[in-house]
């Protein structure tokens, strides 16, 4: 069995701070490190680490960072067959700054992933004809992701969008082919217009999306758990309590999780109660990709603790 990933790939320049800088001044940071990253790339780890097999489609660039990727990439399992290089252009590089309390900011600079293409996802159609799930993100072209969209309809192939970096010129109207749209508080309040500071404020917002035609709409909040609501439900699975390091690519860590379980089971609340557990563990540990847990880590995290609530 193996689900596809559609998407980017970064190379995290993670900066550990005490406070950002103001304008025109310089601190001395306590760390720094240098991983692999990027949404895309993020999921399709977790996901592979969760058990699946993976089809990874992306472009990397022509420079030092290119290879490691690839070799990052092939560590895990992935199936690179469709990571491409891109002569004369940076490959996609993330710098991040975490504050003492574990929250992260992100600046982006795409390279590469700017040149993944509706022909490169056609170029990959007889392997992703295969594949029992297609995973996007939007740090690639909006095009490539409403091109990889109707190919899974097209295909009967369930697609999952995690709307991230949120962007208001995505058309909801051409999402709605999704079976799974995934977004945090962040980007559902982007997407929306609409405040998701409390919990009901989060449910009408995700309801106006499900009004809009979305079937399946799992909203991620950090340590307030996760919501899914579609046109008859509404449920909450409660989050795992941890004492958070690094939140960087913690909600990455959920969707390959969740994608990983469901297509295995078909059961969204167990597959959203397991992603909660393989998240929580990942913001224990700093940095992304380098934070998730194993199989064996998160199968002994398991056992030791309760699963949360579902309300």
């Amino acid at each position: 069995m193996k689900i596809a990933v559609i998407g980017s790939n970064m190379v995290d320049l993670t900066s550990y701070i005490t406070r950002m800088p103001i304008l025109g001044e310089t601190l001395e940071a306590p760390d720094f490190t240098i991983g692999c990253g990027g949404k895309g790339a993020n999921q399709a780890v977790a996901a592979a680490v969760c058990g699946i097999d993976v089809l990874m489609v992306t472009k990397v660039g022509s420079d030092i960072f290119a290879d490691n990727t690839i070799t990052n990439f092939k560590k895990y399992g992935i199936d690179t067959t469709y990571v491409q290089k891109v002569p004369g252009m940076s490959s996609g590089v993330a710098p991040i700054f975490v504050d003492e309390s574990g929250q992260n900011s992100i600046l982006i600079i795409k390279g590469a992933n700017n040149k993944l293409l509706p022909a490169d996802i056609d170029a990959a159609e007889e392997d992703l004809k295969k594949c029992k799930m297609i995973i996007l993100q939007l740090e690639i072209p909006l095009e490539t992701v409403y091109h990889a969209i109707s190919f899974g309809k097209k295909n009967r192939i369930p697609v999952l969008l995690n709307p991230a970096p949120a962007t208001k010129s995505l058309d909801i109207n051409k999402v709605c082919e999704c079976d799974f749209f995934v977004p945090n508080e962040t980007e559902l309040a982007i997407l929306t217009g609409m405040p998701t500071e409390t919990r009901e404020d989060v449910e009408h917002a995700a309801a106006s999306l499900i009004a809009r035609g979305l079937k399946n709409v799992i909203v991620t909040l950090g340590g307030r758990g996760a919501l899914w609501m579609t046109e008859k439900e509404k449920k909450y699975v409660e989050a795992y309590r941890v004492n958070a390091v690094d939140t960087s690519g913690a909600g990455d860590a959920f969707i390959g999780c969740f994608a990983s379980t469901y297509v295995q089971d078909s059961d969204v609340l167990a597959a959203m109660q397991k992603a909660s557990a393989f998240a929580a563990l990942s913001v224990t540990r700093k940095g992304t990709q380098m934070s998730y847990p194993s199989s064996e880590e998160l199968a002994d995290f398991l056992k030791k603790n309760q699963p949360p609530q579902i309300l």
